[in-house]
């Protein structure tokens, strides 16, 4: 009994979701491992568009799967911690709006960042040879992860809940939430602009959904000076 009623308690879109990418990523494990080149990454990852694997519905599916378990953690965890209280402030139909165009704008972000990046070959006459050699290393560089989704909902949370204190590890004292998020958006844009070769991470996602996120929320609050907390 106590079970079930810590279940309808449960935020049921952040459950589901939660549901939802926990049975992608067994998916994932089972029918085509998770090495960075696998038929299921070609399929439902979201690739260039240079690239012959690419299809419009990668820019929903990518953010149903993840690189490995703690990546998939690390983000179901951020999506209960923050999600959960802003579906219950706003209602799960609103919330699942939300979440879908971060998502949406965190994977156009992600091909404007491909777009630059390899702007020199997309525009270039390849070899045979070198044309291989690109769309291999175009499907390595596919990018997965609820990641842009979940920044836009900790930006709407800081917006709403500013002055919340939180403990980011390994930091051994609470922050403002308004100052942590910030703080988690600066390191998103240094690691955009250094582009290190050894950094995997979708940085330019990451801040496409929370830029969408913060115009959301800022639209949405227009005519509405609430207090914030």
């Amino acid at each position: 009994m106590e079970f079930r009623n810590s279940l309808q308690r449960t935020s049921p879109i952040v459950l589901n979701l939660i549901i939802i990418n926990s049975l992608v990523f067994f998916a994932q494990s089972v029918f085509g491992g998770l090495d960075d080149v696998s038929k299921v990454t070609d399929l439902f990852a979201l690739h260039h568009y240079k690239s012959r694997s690419f299809e419009p519905y990668q820019l929903v599916t990518h953010m149903f799967m993840h690189g490995s378990f703690m990546h998939l953690l690390f983000n179901m965890l951020a999506l209960w911690m923050f999600g959960s209280l802003m579906e219950k402030l706003w209602g799960p139909k609103r919330f699942l709006t939300f979440y879908l165009i971060c998502g949406l704008v965190a994977g156009l972000s992600q091909m404007g960042s491909y777009a630059y990046t390899y702007w020199g070959y997309d525009h270039s006459i390849l070899s045979p040879d070198v044309y291989v050699w690109y769309q291999n290393m175009l499907l390595s560089k596919a990018t997965v992860g609820a990641s842009g989704a979940i920044m836009g909902i900790l930006v709407a949370y800081g917006y709403t809940f500013p002055n919340t204190q939180l403990f980011i590890m390994p930091i051994p004292f609470p922050i403002k939430a308004k100052w942590a998020i910030t703080g988690i958006i600066a390191m998103d844009i240094f690691g955009g602009i250094s582009n290190s070769a050894s950094d995997n991470i979708a940085h330019f996602a990451h801040l496409g959904g929370a830029l969408a996120g913060l115009l959301i929320v800022l639209f949405w609050n227009r005519n509405n000076r609430q207090q914030f907390f």
